[in-house]
């Protein structure tokens, strides 16, 4: 076997799990964001129906600030089984490959190189850890006249970018430009 290959295969096997490494740690972080949508409903109208949905996904109303239209939802959101498993499958791939190159390197202990693949299952054990956790969405809606009797209401919502998709779909909400 040409041994001038090895070192330039371990480098870029280390970068590989360098690389695995900050994939595992992004699957827990926090996605939140603040958009401002708008809805043809009333607003009285919509805050029902944001109560209902909210409702349905297991959320809890937290705090209301009725004078000012603010509302805060509360929900613990459940780390994903596929993610987890994934996640361990991941690190196990990356384990194998790294204590193989390991093994090439090091031939006298190459045998115990390949036990690096006994730690995969702490990925899935660190995302079902911190990916389970309680979650707030915070609510303030406005409305605004429009010519004739019309009146068109926008919420500004602060939430996981997930839940965000989820809630314009589900409530047919259309994004404003709005900068944070």
């Amino acid at each position: 076997m040409d041994t001038a290959v090895l070192p330039s295969t371990f480098v870029l096997t280390l970068l590989l799990a360098v690389g695995l490494f900050f994939f595992i740690k992004a699957s827990v972080k926090d996605r939140i964001e603040q958009v401002k949508l708008a809805s043809e409903s009333a607003q009285e109208s919509l805050l029902t129906d944001l109560q209902q949905y909210f409702a349905q996904r297991a959320y809890r109303v937290a705090a209301v600030d009725a004078p000012n239209y603010k509302v805060t939802f509360e929900g613990f959101v459940r780390p994903s089984w596929f993610l987890a498993i994934f996640l361990t499958l991941l690190s196990a791939g990356g384990a194998l490959c790294l204590g193989l190159v390991l093994g090439m390197l090091v031939p006298q202990q190459g045998q115990i190189f390949l036990a690096l693949v006994l730690l995969s299952p702490l990925a899935g054990i660190f995302y079902w850890k911190k990916a389970g956790r309680s979650e707030q969405v915070s609510l303030k809606l406005e409305s605004v006249a429009e010519s004739g009797s019309q009146t068109k209401s926008f919420v500004t919502v602060r939430a996981h970018r997930d839940e965000l998709a989820a809630m314009q779909k589900a409530l047919d909400l259309k994004p404003i430009d709005y900068k944070v």
